[in-house]
């Protein structure tokens, strides 16, 4: 049978806050799971208000996904299962076993057939806590899923280094660029890119990395099935055909609601070495992320920026609320130095050779393409950069866009695709880091 797994669904005793109690810490033995625990652990995934924690206890209690199980599907099953077995545990993790949830538990049992229909249908692979493919930075963390469900190659989540990049959905041009640069920098010098597939700085990181023939984790707050944000599937298609996962800890099935994504935020830190906040205004999730970072005792670097920029306001509050902790990005150079990744460097700089991007276009989608690079984003920007007339200037936005080297919100144009990781202040001599 196909290998399955446990995904913690929202509510019950699901992850709510930053961290957990040692109380409620797993105890992980790493071994290789039989495929029917795993199926197991997958036809348990799909209950609701079954989280980590009360998992954690039925397993301590039963010894297996398939014990539970047969135990809920027998007589009296269900009653026993939300039976504590002493006072003590009933201060504890197994309190959260309530009738409704073991009822639950029963109906996910005789179901789970289709569950595990389902589950290869959308062709995912399940990796459990216990598994000797689950990512060991993944499983130190306080409250790690109890399983992943993984579309794409499950080693992604486990390579040498692995940075977090993320930010606000409403990112700036200067923001996007930033990332898909320091994407590509990352990919340079073996590390590869963990973020969450949202708009915005998500996705500039991610698909800088793809051009760059790097690894790239996608981590959903949603089940495969009902991906989000929808705008980028073909995104998540290149991940995967690139060698990257798109991973989740949901249910195939399960729609992304408000809980789901600060939920998502810790695996994001969890799955990287250290997180770098692009920019992020005063309230925005790339900041839980963070906070999750340093919880989970992860290195966390902020980008700054303009005091009076929106974008900028939530990076600027965190340097200043927590100094020695948060630290600054003073430019790419310097963080990859940082991350202690500077000795993986085989060449002065990894910039994005901008003729040789652009050489298959013609002379004038060139110089558009450089204009872009430079920051002229609107029709008006580039005639007067150019002096072109209107129809000139939109021909060799369309060739460009056509080649997947710009694209248009808007009214607005900026880098795509290989050409997003340029450096504006390159120069034709030897390639230097991006900074």
């Amino acid at each position: 049978m196909l290998g399955v797994g446990l995904a913690g669904p929202v509510g019950g005793d699901g992850v709510s806050g930053h961290g957990a109690s040692p109380a409620t810490s797993l105890q992980i033995t790493r071994r290789a799971p039989t495929d029917e625990e795993r199926d197991a652990w997958a036809v348990l995934a799909t209950v609701r208000g079954l989280g980590p924690v009360g998992f954690a206890a039925l397993l301590a209690r039963y010894g297996s996904g398939l014990a539970i199980l047969r135990e809920a599907s027998s007589i009296g099953g269900v009653e026993r299962l939300a039976t504590t077995d002493d006072d003590r545990a009933a201060d504890h993790a197994t309190r959260d076993i309530t009738l409704d949830v073991a009822a639950a538990i029963a109906e996910a049992a005789g179901r789970a057939g289709t569950t595990l229909a389902r589950i290869r249908e959308v062709g995912l692979r399940v990796v459990t806590v216990e598994d000797p493919l689950y990512p060991l930075r993944l499983a130190a963390i306080e409250m790690p899923p109890h399983v992943m469900y993984v579309l794409g190659d499950p080693a992604a989540m486990s390579v040498d280094a692995a940075v977090a990049i993320v930010g606000t959905r409403r990112a700036t041009d200067v923001g996007r660029s930033f990332a898909a640069r320091l994407a590509a920098n990352l990919v340079a010098v073996g590390a590869s890119v963990v973020s969450g597939l949202a708009v915005g700085i998500d996705g500039a990181a991610h698909a800088a990395a793809v051009h760059a023939d790097g690894t790239t984790v996608a981590v959903i707050g949603s089940g495969h099935a009902v991906l989000h944000p929808r705008a980028h599937t073909r995104l998540a298609a290149s991940i995967v055909g690139s060698g990257g996962a798109v991973v989740s800890e949901l249910a195939p099935d399960i729609a992304p609601s408000k809980g789901t994504f600060p939920r998502r935020n810790r695996i994001v830190s969890g799955l990287a070495d250290a997180t770098v906040v692009v920019e992020a205004p005063a309230r925005s999730g790339a900041l839980i992320t963070a906070s999750w970072a340093l919880e989970q005792g992860r290195e966390c670097f902020m980008v700054p920026g303009a005091v009076d920029a929106p974008a900028s306001a939530g990076c600027l509050a965190y340097l200043r609320e927590f100094p020695g902790r948060a630290r600054i990005v003073a430019g790419i150079p310097q963080l990859i130095e940082d991350l202690g990744l500077a000795e993986r460097l085989t060449e002065p700089g990894v910039a994005t050779d901008v003729a040789a991007t652009l050489s298959g276009v013609s002379q004038a989608a060139q110089r558009l393409g450089r204009e872009l690079v430079h920051g002229r984003a609107t029709i008006d920007e580039l005639v007067a950069a150019t002096g072109w007339p209107v129809a000139s200037v939109l021909a060799g936005l369309t060739l460009l866009e056509r080649r997947g080297l710009a694209v248009g919100i808007h009214g607005r144009f900026r880098p795509a695709g290989a050409l997003a990781g340029a450096d504006p202040a390159q120069r034709r001599q030897r390639p230097r880091m991006i900074g």
